[in-house]
């Protein structure tokens, strides 16, 4: 057996779905390992246990990655998605120093490979990547927004509710409360109990901010979402139309062989097929000769 259906067989192996599912089962229980060490008083008598557990979650993924990397080769290397997962394991191989005990707390980030092992995780996150320059240019909006009522609304209310309009920085954090439309009640009441107009502030800022702005960005990471996934379903059409093309062609190779065997088998049996058409012609002459002979 060569390197070559090793390499094959391995492949076959890491790209199977069940073997997909032990991966995420491994991460889930290593998610759950993971928070049952936040509780020192209920398991403290199983640390022993838990660095035993996770010294074994660190062994599979190690063996999960080389594997890939064997499978695939140096074509592992260009997905980010698995420069991240190496990143994420690696850190666990980091020795528990003082020095490294910040990193290793990083060992929780595992509990992300969970995205780029489930497919549909990954589309939205690709998604939300694909999306970032229509969201800079929508929250660059929205900033102009806010620091132009901002402007507006400390000049207007300093005087009447310095709790929330004292400032500049005060008046932007009281604006970004009012656009998650936490506690805008009584921000609103601080002010029109003594400006009764002030509510034309607080309606107009709420709805241009809270309901337009802000519904545009759900609409760009939903145009981006979609054309992911729109990109996924063309390369699985793509892929699809690939395999019956290779199957079409396969057939056709095997037709043109079995023709190739059939006039093989006419040459040996009475040579070729022209000249079973000649000999069939000759004999036809000789039976419309005999007649005219017997008369």
């Amino acid at each position: 057996m060569g390197d070559g259906s090793v390499r094959a067989g391995v492949a076959r192996i890491v790209d199977a779905q069940w073997f997909g599912n032990i991966v995420i089962a491994v991460i889930v229980l290593n998610g759950i390992s993971l928070g049952m060490e936040t509780y020192e008083d209920a398991f403290a008598g199983m640390t022993g246990y838990f660095r035993m557990a996770e010294h074994a979650f660190v062994a599979f993924f190690v063996i999960e990655l080389a594997l890939k990397v064997y499978a695939r080769g140096w074509t592992f290397f260009r997905d980010p998605w698995n420069w991240f997962d190496l990143i994420v394991v690696g850190v666990a191989l980091i020795p528990a120093s003082e020095g490294f005990s910040v990193l290793r707390l990083l060992r929780i980030l595992r509990l992300l490979r969970l995205i780029s092992v489930i497919p549909h995780m990954r589309e939205i996150v690709s998604a939300l990547f694909r999306s970032v320059p229509g969201l800079g240019t929508v929250i660059g909006l929205l900033f102009v927004i806010m620091y132009t009522s901002a402007v507006l609304g400390e000049k207007l209310f300093e005087d009447v509710s310095p709790e929330y309009f004292g400032d500049l920085g005060t008046t932007l954090y009281t604006l970004f409360m009012l656009l998650t439309t936490e506690n805008w009640p009584d921000i609103s009441d601080s002010v029109t109990g003594s400006q009764p107009m002030a509510w034309i502030f607080f309606v107009v800022y709420i709805v241009v901010s809270a309901f337009i702005v802000l519904n545009l960005v759900i609409a760009v990471i939903i145009t981006s979402l979609e054309q992911e996934v729109s990109k996924e379903r063309w390369a699985e059409d793509q892929e699809l139309e690939l395999e019956q093309h290779n199957a079409v062609m396969a057939q056709l190779g095997t037709l043109t062989e079995q023709v190739a065997r059939l006039s093989e088998q006419v040459r040996a049996l009475g040579g070729s097929p022209d000249g079973e058409q000649d000999g069939l012609r000759a004999s036809a002459g000789r039976g419309a000769a005999d007649p005219a002979g017997e008369r």
